[in-house]
């Protein structure tokens, strides 16, 4: 249950209950900050990485590889752009479940939704200072296998801390401070796939070694595991502050959709060019040996090799901007999703405050120590990024669902983008999804089954609490609307088990398997949906949020 309090205007106090002070989100950001918030997410360490991963992963049927994740994207977008447009608040994805299914579902994709974006950001700084190992000076901040050194971690910590740092100064700086990051990683990639069409293309490159070598099992891996669907998340990250937009109604579905489209054209290029620019020896021996001097940097190594060494200059200082900017935005996307969780009662209310430029100073806080606490060594930026995939579209197959329900429930309800055919995209998506998650394989699954542990331990902790002591945002755990949730994680996880990606037992054979996770998932949503909320119930949720997040209006 959301706590009921009164709204003042943008950046003053309201006193609740608990005695707790709080300002409200200002809505200072227009349709470009909001599609910048998503495309800056959106070209990030993926392009950097993605190709040359895809690549060893299916040979040059990555292209297929990058089709089919665009495909789901889009698909996964075009039903939050109805959603956004419907509930413009901010860290709305953590909350459109909570809508439709109640407490029990909210707080477990709110924590899906947390996990991502906060791993996201200290991601970034690896990467950034991955590609810096070209540069002398860097050359001790990292490992051979990758983790940190002391002084690594050392350089890591100061640039999350500058990531805090901007958002502190608000939305409004944020906002303009990614748009300029925004055109010039748009600039770097589009110029790159210029130079090297027009100086190093080899068409026979997609054919000379065969154009998928890995068979139907490689093109599929390589969506969840090479980074691909990595790449092109963050689309998200409009509707994250849909709640500090001057006309969210109109600009949500925009940015949402034209995010996706200049991210899906960008990435695509990038692939293509990247096969018909690598000289044969490199892939003499196979593509999953593809193997050159400076392969650790993608890009820039084989600029130097191709004789455009000019060229990886600009891609070495590329490499520090395009994380960089995607670090920035998900560090924003943290402490927005925080202040979602506890609006919706799974999280202290301190996740609630704003100091004088409307900021959650405490979710920033959190963000920042989470990002620390990553920089301890881990496993490669590519294992890392296959766990957040599949933490991230679990995080997103929740939207169909609660797009489903509403739709069933507040037929009626002003939605000021209507999804054409939303009856089949949903339930279409929501099936898409489970097949990604189960792409990336046992291994990884069973990890973040640990990580979904630990989730329900701190938040249900809290929600206990908050029950217990009668607090203003106490949940309703409503497990009745959330009775398939159990049944759907479980299920997934034995499939996956018993499947042969990703360290699988084998016993289900490739294709009976994926038809099982389509026929299970449409099973889980059609179920989902017949038992929501009744439309009562959620009109009340909802207008209870729309009092507290109408501020600057």
């Amino acid at each position: 249950m959301v706590s009921t309090n009164q709204v003042s205007p943008p950046g003053q106090s309201t006193g609740s209950g608990s005695g707790t002070t709080h300002r409200t989100l200002r809505r200072n950001v227009g349709l470009i900050g909001l599609m910048w918030a998503s495309v800056g997410s959106i070209i990030g360490s993926g392009w950097l990485f993605g190709a040359k991963n895809a690549v060893v992963a299916a040979g040059p049927a990555a292209m297929i590889s990058w089709g089919i994740g665009a495909v789901a994207i889009v698909l996964l977008a075009l039903v939050h752009a109805e959603l956004g447009g419907l509930f413009p608040v901010s860290g709305g994805t953590a909350r459109y479940p909570h809508y439709a299914f109640g407490g029990l579902a909210g707080m477990s994709f709110g924590w899906f939704a947390w996990l991502q974006a906060a791993t996201v950001a200290p991601i970034e700084v690896e990467a950034m200072i991955g590609y810096a190992k070209h540069w002398s000076f860097a050359g001790g901040l990292q490992n051979t296998n990758g983790t940190l050194t002391t002084s690594g971690f050392i350089v890591a910590t100061v640039l999350m801390a500058v990531f805090v740092a901007v958002n502190f100064l608000g939305v409004r700086i944020l906002a303009r401070t990614n748009s300029v990051a925004t055109w010039l990683k748009i600039f770097v990639p589009l110029f790159t796939i210029f130079v090297l069409a027009i100086t190093s293309f080899h068409a026979s490159n997609f054919t000379s070694h065969g154009f998928a070598p890995f068979g139907a099992k490689g093109v599929l891996a390589a969506i969840s595991t090479s980074g691909i669907i990595f790449a092109l998340l963050g689309f998200e990250q409009a509707i994250q502050i849909a709640g500090e937009s001057k006309n969210p109604k109109r600009d949500i579905p925009r940015a949402v959709l034209g995010s996706v489209a200049i991210g899906t054209l960008i990435y695509t290029l990038l692939q293509v060019v990247f096969i018909g620019a690598l000289p044969v020896s490199s892939f003499a021996n196979g593509w999953d040996k593809l193997d050159f001097p400076g392969i650790d940097g993608p890009f820039a190594g084989l600029a130097t090799l191709v004789g455009l060494g000019w060229l990886s200059w600009v891609l070495y200082t590329d490499a520090i901007i395009s994380p960089g900017g995607t670090g920035l935005i998900y560090t924003t996307a943290t402490s927005r999703i925080s202040y979602g969780l506890s609006r919706n009662g799974y999280a202290p209310q301190k996740f609630e405050q704003l100091d004088k430029n409307g900021v959650p100073w405490f979710g920033l806080i959190i963000s920042f120590v989470t990002g620390v606490i990553c920089f301890l060594p881990f496993p490669s930026w590519q294992e890392l990024v296959g766990f957040i995939t599949s933490a991230s579209v679990l995080m997103y197959a929740g939207a169909p669902l609660a797009f489903g329900a509403l739709r069933r429930r507040l037929p009626d309800r002003e939605r000021s983008y209507r999804l054409p055919a939303g009856g089949l995209i949903s339930p279409a998506a929501f099936a898409v999804a489970s097949l990604i998650i189960y792409w990336s394989g046992w291994q990884t699954l069973s990890r973040l089954g640990l990580a979904i542990v630990l989730g329900y331990a701190l938040l249900g902790s809290y929600a206990a609490f908050a029950i217990k002591r009668r607090l203003p945002n106490a949940p309703r755990l409503n497990w009745k609307a959330a009775q398939w949730l159990p049944v759907y994680l479980i299920g997934l996880g034995l499939i996956s088990w018993q499947g042969g990606f990703g360290d699988g037992t084998g016993r289900i054979p490739m294709w009976t398997d994926m038809g099982i996770v389509v026929v299970f998932s449409l099973a889980i949503y059609y179920w989902a949906i017949r038992v929501a909320l009744p439309a009562e119930e959620i009109e009340r949720e909802v207008a209870d949020v729309e009092v507290v997040d109408a501020g600057g209006h």
